[in-house]
């Protein structure tokens, strides 16, 4: 058996808990949520599931070792030890990714430059030459990693961003996240045992990834490369079979998906996107105002993204998030209703009292996440109902 080792993956603020659910669903062990990450453990295999099958991260980088340095030359000296001629060629690209943070490195860039000086005259002391860097396309990413004193080296196994899952064609304004639109939706712990409704769907991130998680779609079915293929002990016949076991896992959706917008380009955008998914025959697209839409009945799911207020007046923003309220009561009833928005006070104006609050990062701007159940009848007349049968006190 292969020797496992340990991991990060990276994620976005908000989704460290379901990413560690996700991660301990597809086998990987001694799984710890940190800030924006998880670690693991696992062996060759679980990296290559863990990029191919977690739809929350962002990257699975692999430490290779750390060290302390409190100055620049402290860096380039513990960079300059690693042998790197014996993990990859002369005539092969790389690229340095670096993130610090703390009072001993400030510049990101600067640290990167140090790193990247490093690991060329170490192949020059022994070759004469370097290799080429490759900014977008590196043979070998590096990620180095700096808290203060201690500095973390790492390989990218997944090269491009995860989120970059390789069905969008084109987006309208202000696109979703992937990993984002997959998060929200495992955060309303959805079963897949209703329909789904996205009726502000824009360039229809979340409707795709909706249909992906209930058709057991693979995060990484669409994408053709990794970082990992680039490495010079990648499994060819390993990956083929966590590819193999992973399409295995997919299945039938009992339920309707529905996206809608009331922007005709919008509409026009998200039909591309879901047809190059080869989703169309699964998500119902529409060109519909949500204040006129009527949702497939029973119970449901709704997940929306509405403006934040940023390009809009205060006016009309009062008016879009009264709207949202006003057509949940009328036309939503029996569906749980989750609505994600850095504006607070507009959130407000729904009129319906969350039952849930969850803080999710979309971009650098901080989000709330909010769940409203709308019923038939008033709360009141809901928790009575809930009550009939039991033992306890009628509420009053």
């Amino acid at each position: 058996m292969e020797d496992t080792f340990k991991m990060v993956a990276k994620t976005m603020a908000g989704l460290e808990g379901v990413l560690a659910e996700e991660l301990t669903s597809i086998g990987a062990q001694n799984v710890e949520p940190l800030y924006r990450a998880v670690s693991f453990e696992g062996d060759k295999a679980m990296m290559y599931r863990a990029n191919y099958c977690c739809r929350t991260a962002l990257r699975i980088l692999k430490p290779i070792t750390s060290f302390v340095a409190r100055n620049e030359l402290a860096l380039y000296n513990n960079i300059f030890k690693i042998k790197w001629h014996e993990i990859f060629n002369i005539n092969e690209t790389f690229a340095i990714d670096a993130v610090t943070s703390g009072n001993y490195f400030t510049h990101s860039q600067y640290a990167a430059l140090k790193v990247k000086d490093a690991v060329a005259d170490e192949f020059r002391e022994h070759f004469g030459a370097r290799p080429s860097v490759d900014v977008e396309n590196p043979d070998l990413r590096i990620n180095v990693h700096i808290e203060n004193e201690k500095v973390t080296v790492s390989f990218d196994s997944s090269g491009e961003s995860l989120h970059k899952r390789g069905y969008r064609k084109s987006v309208d304004k202000a696109p979703m996240n992937e990993v984002l639109a997959a998060g929200l939706i495992k955060l309303t712990g959805w079963k897949y045992d209703c329909n789904f409704v996205d009726c502000m769907c824009g360039s229809g991130t979340i409707p795709i990834e909706a249909a992906m998680q209930a058709l057991g779609i693979p995060a990484g079915f669409f994408r053709k490369k990794w970082g990992f293929m680039t490495w010079h002990d990648f499994d060819k016949e390993l990956w083929q079979n966590v590819v193999l076991e992973a399409g295995a896992e997919m299945e039938e959706f009992d339920y309707e998906i529905v996206a809608s917008d009331r922007s005709a380009k919008a509409v026009e955008i998200a039909k591309a996107n879901i047809e190059n998914a080869h989703l169309h025959h699964d998500i119902k697209l529409t060109k519909q105002d949500m204040f006129e839409m009527v949702p497939p009945p029973g119970a449901g799911l709704m997940i929306i993204n509405p403006p934040y207020g940023e390009r809009l007046e205060e006016r009309d923003i009062v008016k879009l998030y009264k709207g949202i309220g006003d057509a949940l009561k009328k036309n939503f009833k029996g569906y749980e209703a989750w609505i994600i928005s850095s504006n607070k006070d507009a959130l407000k104006l729904i009129g319906l009292k969350p039952s849930k609050k969850i803080d999710v990062y979309n971009g650098p701007l901080e989000c709330k996440f909010e769940k409203f159940e709308v019923f038939e009848g008033s709360y009141k007349d809901k928790k009575i109902k809930e009550y009939e049968g039991s033992d306890g006190p009628r509420p009053s």
